[in-house]
């Protein structure tokens, strides 16, 4: 069973007592109806954006669109732009944007560390932590972790499909795997670490998040069967961490992941 031991463009200001009713009335004015595709190219009105590819096939053969159609399109710096179909070939197109429909925003300053997981299980919490909208995902590794090996491309592939379908703006950047005592010795401390702990105070973790200073903050999950001893103590001896409980019940890696992330957007809600 896993423990439920705990996840750059410039960070918009904290909004104060932000709830997930804003997140969601926000993101209720996003346009959901049209296709939407990441790309690397920088927007503005009227540059081109070439797609060749698996980009080019997934808009050409596998939506079926052709010369004039529309579709939005992002990058993570620009904002969200309207594109028409300006050209077509066989094995390639290129877009024009149109107009800046949204502009950016840089999101939550929130980094996710965890335990790699194995195949579907990691794709699955790769694609949640980036529809919660963190920056940065980080791969720790720890004593007991399973996969021994992080397939960083897959990862980045897994942000980008979740960030084109939920309407976010950025993708998280997704850093190499690193052994958890190397990421603390090097911690900033200005950034709080909020670990989900079983054996913390059961009461709400709502009041302890909620008094939190803001500033930049991380969430660390922890790995299938959960953190050897002398490792759990010392990453809870840190000074810049906050332990929490999720609840009275062991999560798996990949459900934790997805409670304490929704935790950190109720609480300490950024600017969206």
């Amino acid at each position: 069973m896993a423990s439920s031991l705990a996840p750059t463009p410039p960070v918009d200001e904290p909004i104060a007592g932000a709830c997930i009713f804003q997140v969601l009335s926000a993101m209720a004015l996003h346009d959901f109806s049209s296709q939407r595709l990441f790309v690397e190219s920088s927007l503005s009105v009227g540059s081109a954006v070439a797609c060749a590819g698996p980009q080019a096939n997934y808009l050409l053969n596998v939506l079926r669109m052709s010369q004039g159609d529309r579709l939005l399109v992002f990058n993570g710096r620009d904002g969200e732009w309207q594109t028409e179909i300006a050209s077509v070939r066989k094995r390639d197109c290129v877009l024009k944007a149109v107009e800046q429909v949204r502009p950016q925003l840089s999101g939550p300053d929130v980094d996710y560390l965890f335990a790699p997981l194995k195949h579907s299980r990691l794709d699955y919490m790769v694609q949640k932590a980036t529809e919660m909208g963190v920056r940065r995902l980080r791969p720790v590794m720890t004593r007991r972790t399973i996969a021994d090996r992080v397939n960083l491309e897959r990862m980045r592939a897994n942000a980008i499909e979740a960030a084109e379908q939920c309407g976010v703006l950025w993708v998280p950047d997704v850093e190499p795997p690193a052994k958890l005592d190397a990421v603390l010795q090097a911690w900033n401390p200005s950034r709080r670490l909020i670990v989900c702990d079983e054996s913390a105070d059961l009461t709400s973790p709502v009041a302890p998040l909620s008094a939190l200073e803001p500033g930049p903050v991380a969430v660390l999950i922890g790995p299938e069967g959960g953190f050897d001893p002398c490792e759990r103590a010392h990453v809870l001896a840190q000074p810049y961490v906050l332990a929490i409980s999720l609840g009275p019940r062991i999560m798996r890696a990949d459900t934790a992941a997805v409670a304490a992330l929704a935790l950190i957007n109720a609480t300490l809600g950024r600017g969206w």
